[in-house]
Formats: structure tokens, C-alpha cells, sequence
């Protein structure tokens, strides 16, 4: 049975006041505004503790403070909280390896030794090292959210992986599998690109030997993209459909859909707004934002837009925008 880290506790560092409570051995501990960076975001820690002494284990992970879940310990509200959470269990995994390693090899366990053991292994793993590039980047979250999905893939596909592992047969056989998971050719393109750029920064950092690089015989193959458009009578036809009383999810999903083919929204973008986006401007409502893809300034006059239906469907949603924005 594991003993020191059945003391695992996750922490997450924000909010606007101290507090410390302990429940079912996990404790976390809200600090200050002052713990929040300029993004708004905390970084969430694993904190073990033995003999009254503390250490403190980065997961990489930032978060809002709307967006964990303090009660179920668990992120919440986060478009990619699965795969997060999956991240966060596996890192406790990976220290309770750490722990049963020194165990069998008869050392003394203590916290500075665990600390020491996991510091010169964190990116031992191709998969680690991948995550740890992620998350501190200075990419978008929802960029960050794809590369993160081609990690879940890389995982599904070989749950561990060695740097040594990353040949031109890996690649393959990695392509392979996403094919044989019916993935079409520029989906299979983006996350062999991300796989790339996971590569070349670990021949970067020196985890791989540049005379091994996978990618020097393999290329990306991609289609020409086919742009689909809704017909007018195809668009009436959705604007016809109720879910009134059948599916709130539903009746919110296709009022957001509509809500994006008439304003010209990007999804990325729709999923950003609150409601201080929605602003009044000689006694009309006019959406402004900054675009997510260019951070070009966009001012949409809602009233001209489809004769004002998409100014009709945000008064539907009358005191609740910034859910109505909601994925």
C-alpha cells in the first residue's frame, strides 16, 4: 500500500482570500489575487507532505479560479477539462511510481528525495516532455487544446513512449492509426504537424539526436480544403425547428450555431464573448471583440445583421449572456 502519497494533495493557488480546510486527506489552498498572472490564470501544484514538511510538484497546468471544482477536486468548465483531468491523475501516477521505485531499491523515502528522483525524470517520457512544452507555451488556449488532443491521441495510441521511440516506422504506424480511427487526410495532417513540432523541440532541447529525425522521410500529406455553406432555404428550415421544452442543451446548441451564421462568427471567437461584449451605441446593441485568429478589433452593428435575428435570439437569452457564450 502507498503511504506518503496517500498524502497527494492537489493545490490550486488563487482566489481572493486565504482559507485552508482538509477533507478526505486532500487540502487546497486559495491564495491571493496576487497568485494569478497576467492572463487571469493559477498555476495548479501537487502538494506531498510527510513529518509536518511540505514540497510542491508544478503539473503545468493553469486554470481560472472559475474553473476548478473545489469540492470534487477536479477542473470544471474547461473546453479540454478531460483531458486535463486525465493529465493530473497521471501525474500522481507518475509520482507514486517514483515512490515505489526508491521503495524496491531499499532507500529511505523522504520528500526532498521524491522531489530529486522527479525532477531528473519529468521528461524521461516523450509524453511529458510534450505536455510540459504545452502548457508554457505562450500559445492560445485553443491552440493548446489541440496540441493537447494529439496528446490523448499519441497516448491511446502507445501509451508510453520513449524519445528513442519517435522513428520514421512511429510515425507511420502513428498515421496509420489515425487513418484506421477514421480521421480524414487534413485532420491526420494537423496532428502529425503537432507530433512535428513535439519532435523538433526535443532535438532542440537535446533529447533526441538529430541524425534520428523521424520526419526527414516522411511528408505531411493534406487535401484541398472544400468549403461547405448553408442554403437560404436550408437556414430557414433551422430557424423552423423548436426544441422549446424537448432539450435545453439542444434548443442552445442550434441557437448558438444560428447565433454564428448570422453575426459570421468563428467558434473560437463565439466561445470567448461575455456579456461586456455586448455593447449599446446610440440606443443600439453593436457585438464588439477581439478576433481570436488575427486580434483585429470586429464591431458587429446586431440590429443590421438578418434583418436583427441575431439581435432576437440575445434577447431570448435576456441576463444570461455570458452563459448563452458557453460551449
Amino acid at each position: 500500500m502507498l503511504f506518503y502519497f496517500s498524502l497527494l494533495r492537489l493545490i490550486i493557488e488563487f482566489q481572493f482570500k486565504e482559507l485552508n480546510y482538509e477533507e478526505n486527506q486532500l487540502s487546497f489552498r486559495l491564495q491571493s489575487k496576487k497568485s494569478l498572472n497576467d492572463r487571469g490564470t493559477a498555476l495548479v501544484q501537487v502538494e506531498a507532505y510527510l513529518n509536518k514538511k511540505k514540497v510542491y510538484f508544478s503539473t503545468h497546468v493553469y486554470l481560472r479560479p472559475e474553473q476548478w471544482d473545489v469540492k470534487r477536486k477536479i477542473i470544471k468548465e474547461h473546453p479540454n477539462q478531460d483531458a486535463l483531468n486525465g493529465m493530473l491523475n497521471e501525474f500522481i501516477i507518475e509520482l507514486e511510481k517514483k515512490e515505489l521505485s526508491l521503495w524496491r531499491q531499499g532507500k529511505t523515502i523522504t520528500l526532498s528525495l521524491i522531489k530529486e528522483e522527479f525532477k531528473s525524470n519529468t521528461d524521461a517520457s516523450f509524453l511529458g516532455f510534450a505536455r510540459k512544452e504545452i502548457m508554457s507555451s505562450q500559445l492560445k488556449d485553443s491552440t493548446k487544446r489541440n496540441h493537447l488532443t494529439t496528446i490523448s491521441l499519441l497516448q491511446s495510441f502507445k501509451p508510453t513512449i520513449e524519445f528513442e521511440d519517435l522513428t520514421y516506422n512511429f510515425v507511420t504506424d502513428f498515421e496509420k492509426f489515425l487513418y484506421d480511427s477514421d480521421y480524414q487526410t487534413n485532420t491526420v495532417a494537423k496532428h502529425m504537424k503537432h507530433l512535428k513540432s513535439f519532435v523538433n523541440a526535443a532535438i532542440n532541447k537535446g533529447y533526441i539526436d538529430p541524425n534520428n529525425y523521424a520526419f526527414r522521410r516522411y511528408k505531411i500529406k493534406m487535401k484541398e480544403g472544400k468549403h461547405v455553406f448553408l442554403l437560404p432555404e436550408e437556414m430557414k428550415k433551422l430557424e423552423e425547428v423548436s426544441l422549446i421544452g424537448r432539450n435545453s442543451c439542444l434548443e442552445h446548441t442550434l441557437d448558438a450555431f444560428l447565433f454564428c451564421c448570422y453575426t459570421g462568427l468563428r467558434y473560437s471567437d463565439f466561445v470567448s464573448l461575455n456579456e461586456k461584449n455586448i455593447v449599446k451605441m446610440d440606443g443600439k446593441l453593436w457585438l464588439i471583440f477581439d478576433s481570436v485568429k488575427t486580434g483585429a478589433e470586429v464591431k458587429l452593428p446586431l440590429s443590421l445583421l438578418f434583418e436583427g435575428k441575431a439581435l432576437t435570439l440575445l434577447q431570448k437569452y435576456q441576463g444570461k449572456w455570458s452563459s448563452f457564450f458557453q460551449p
